[in-house]
């Protein structure tokens, strides 16, 4: 097992709550002009989890199983609330929801999506059912500050321990080799470039050309695929550099507007090519944290 410093990390409990889906205008316009109106973010989607396609659906941004954040918002908090939601919460980490007819039952957090600031949480199918808009989630929050102590070349973010040890990664001379089941050129990630943290949100793969699709295999992206980023370094922010690579997964849809696409939240990255990424489809959320039996 790989040594880190996960006993100095603290454990956080932080309220969320589901949030009602929310249409910012009627209509998106496509990459190609086309006028669209489609379900997007927020709510809870029943037939939407992670280990199904990333790609496809008639929906824009739209988030799987359960979209939460925190609504406290008053002249002493501001949204700093919701930042400490958004920042804090860690892929892997256990969700309990707190109120109405679900109370008692847990999920895990799979994921971050910028811009509405929301956290992403799956729960079983028998769960949705009994959970509403407005129910509040409690999450405890772990994984802020992990390291490998015997790499401080690579940088882990938004990552439980637990996750990092589903991923199970490999030294192999001097380096990491980590299961992805993708490789993503830097060139085509869109909208999120240009923040100065890694550890909320995320960024967008651009599908809109089909030569690049075809080469990389990227048609059958899934929610909660572990992907590669090549020549992407997440250290301080996204930015491009030759020979970095960043890992991060796949936790929300396709989207139809220039410039978006499924969307990455941070794992690791290494500024240096200290990562050696290992292509496997068993390389997903829903296989690694046991979310899904079928997958």
């Amino acid at each position: 097992m790989l040594k880190t410093n996960r006993e100095k990390l603290i454990k956080l409990s932080v309220m969320g709550e589901v949030t009602n889906p929310t249409l910012k205008n009627v209509y998106n316009i496509s990459a190609t002009g086309v006028p669209c109106i489609l379900p997007g973010t927020g709510g809870i989607t029943y037939n939407l989890r992670v280990g199904d396609s990333a790609c496809d659906w008639e929906a824009d941004h739209v988030e799987p199983c359960v979209s939460t954040a925190n609504k406290e918002n008053d002249a002493r908090s501001g949204t700093a609330a919701n930042t400490a939601y958004t920042i804090l919460s860690c892929i892997g980490n256990q969700a309990i929801i707190a109120s109405g007819d679900a109370k008692g039952e847990t999920g895990t957090v799979t994921g971050k999506h910028g811009g509405v600031e929301h956290v992403l949480i799956d729960f079983k199918p028998e769960t949705l059912d009994r959970l509403l808009i407005g129910d509040k989630i409690q999450i405890k929050t772990y994984g802020t500050g992990l390291k490998l102590l015997d790499f401080p070349e690579i940088k882990l973010v938004n990552m439980d321990p637990c996750l990092l040890d589903a991923i199970n990664p490999q030294i192999n001379n001097e380096k990491l080799q980590v299961p992805v089941t993708h490789l993503i050129p830097a060139n085509i990630m869109g909208s999120g470039l240009g923040a100065n943290q890694v550890n909320g949100g995320d960024y967008d793969i651009q599908l809109f050309d089909d030569s690049v699709v075809k080469q990389f295999g990227l048609e059958d992206l899934r929610l909660g695929d572990l992907v590669a980023i090549i020549d992407a370094d997440h250290s301080y922010g996204r930015l491009y550099r030759k020979n970095a690579i960043s890992i991060g997964v796949v936790v929300h849809a396709n989207c139809v507007t220039a410039g978006h696409g499924p969307g990455v939240t941070s794992l690791m990255t290494s500024s240096n090519g200290k990562i050696i990424p290992q292509i496997t489809q068993k390389a997903n959320l829903a296989s690694l944290l046991k979310l899904r039996a079928d997958i």
